[in-house]
């Protein structure tokens, strides 16, 4: 089911408070004549409070950090609770991206705590899954989404994708500028769906499915015009202020 697009944009390890200032006086201006698109920002979680600043009262843009710890708090050292996050005006978690996968060996059953917290301080849980270059080779594609799905499921049952967005990422494409076909991003994004829907064909139609992994402005209108595709999870193209508010134009014009 086709929804207004949602544009999320994960900073990761980048950014200064210039850029925060540049990026969010420019926005506010662009957001006066947007019709359907929505956004909201991941910057690196110290600057989040001023971002909070800027988008004081905006309806249109909004917070959302890269990362969130499965307690709420207790001797864990750098670590941020949803309840920290949720004071600032956050409203969007990242969750499983593959960084935090294999950076930080982030399994599943960490995962699951992480998408239990956040639902427990009414924040959205961003939950990324994706394959390998190995699993595609071996066409695990499918299986690998599913299995990154299921262990949710099989806790909280699909009632618990109620206000959830499902980024998938093929971790062979993040960063690499190497694409997949959009009929290839359209049949996982379908096969997701299609498979939530076998517990709830009304919340299987209402989940933003976003892609994610070398995202431009030369290739998201083809994206976004696929009839699974909600949205798009954006990195290093977010940094650059005329490619982001290029991107953002395109996905509002759909």
């Amino acid at each position: 089911m086709k929804t207004n697009p949602f544009i999320l944009a994960n900073w990761k390890l980048n950014g200064n408070i210039l850029l925060v200032k540049r990026l969010l006086s420019a926005l506010k201006n662009e957001v006066k004549f947007l019709k359907k698109v929505h956004i909201a920002i991941a910057p690196p979680v110290i600057y989040l409070s001023e971002m909070q600043k800027y988008l004081y009262n905006n309806k249109n843009i909004y917070l959302a950090a890269q990362n969130v710890d499965m307690h709420i708090s207790g001797s864990f050292t750098g670590e941020i609770s949803a309840y920290m996050l949720q004071e600032f005006g956050v409203r969007y978690v990242i969750i499983g991206h593959a960084e935090r996968r294999n950076l930080h060996n982030e399994d599943d059953s960490i995962i699951v705590k992480k998408f239990l917290v956040l639902k427990k301080y009414n924040l959205i849980p961003v939950l990324c899954i994706g394959e390998t270059i190995q699993d595609r080779f071996y066409k695990e594609i499918k299986n690998i989404c599913i299995k990154q799905i299921d262990p949710i499921l099989n806790i909280l049952g699909i009632d618990g994708f109620k206000e959830t967005i499902i980024a998938y990422e093929p971790i062979w494409a993040i960063g690499t500028g190497i694409l997949p076909s959009p009929e290839y991003i359209q049949n996982v994004h379908e096969y997701i769906r299609s498979y939530l829907s076998k517990y709830s064909s009304y919340l299987a139609s209402k989940i933003v499915l976003q892609y994610g992994g070398s995202v431009n402005s030369q290739n998201v209108f083809k994206i976004l015009s696929q009839s699974d595709v909600n949205g798009v999870l954006l990195g290093k193209s977010s940094l650059k202020l005329k490619e982001f508010l290029s991107i953002i134009r395109i996905a509002d014009k759909l």
